[in-house]
């Protein structure tokens, strides 16, 4: 396999740092990138913003969307800094901290994040401000515009085929992660082709 970037297919892929599943399936991204010659590239959108305007959420939900916000700026306020190429650092910093290692999102576990991948610690202060909800927001939206309003977090673009998911648990590894890729890359690219699910029967498995 060539290691030259500039054969490589850029693989657009939009997360909330909050959602697992997102998680799962970026960690697989990884692995399918080593054996298929993909370039991942990272954007953020936001749960918080995609549940504006829904009826009443449960108080549990409203606290996570609470720290949606709060990691969406952050991460945004990031990008705008330093640009787009520090969100696959910088999301591989925060999710460490939240899915594996079972914290939640607050002021010292993003500034640990920022400060881990080389960005100011004071960046943190975003997540109290609006300063940043309009990119995050476009950035949110990009995503959506791809895939339509009736999914959530992650989506994956890769040339004129998008998707959301997959949803895998735990995320393949070496050639298992190509051959996913190479599954969901036919059938996303299908024309007509809408969805495929069935019922989860096992949560996130980080190892």
């Amino acid at each position: 396999m060539t290691t030259d970037d500039t054969s490589r297919t850029p693989v657009d892929f939009w997360f909330d740092p909050l959602c697992p599943w997102a998680w799962m399936t970026s960690r697989w991204l990884l692995e399918a990138a080593a054996v298929r010659d993909l370039e991942p590239r990272w954007h953020v959108m936001s749960l918080a913003v995609l549940n504006e305007g829904r009826d009443e959420l449960p108080e549990q939900y409203e606290a996570a969307m609470t720290r949606s916000w709060w990691a969406g700026r952050v991460a945004i306020a990031a990008a705008a800094k330093a640009g787009d190429e520090v969100l696959g650092d910088l999301y591989t910093a925060l999710g460490e901290r939240i899915h594996p290692g079972g914290r939640e999102i607050d002021r010292t576990l993003l500034e640990e994040a920022l400060v881990e991948v080389g960005l100011p610690g004071d960046l943190v202060d975003a997540m109290d401000s609006e300063e940043h909800d309009e990119a995050l927001r476009a950035s949110h939206q990009r995503a959506m515009d791809l895939v339509g309003e009736d999914v959530g977090t992650p989506v994956i673009s890769v040339g004129d085929v998008a998707f959301f998911g997959p949803v895998v648990t735990p995320a393949p590894k070496g050639e298992a992660a190509g051959r996913l890729w190479d599954g969901v890359l036919a059938v996303a690219g299908t024309p007509g082709f809408f969805e495929l699910k069935r019922t989860r029967t096992a949560g996130p498995d980080f190892s």
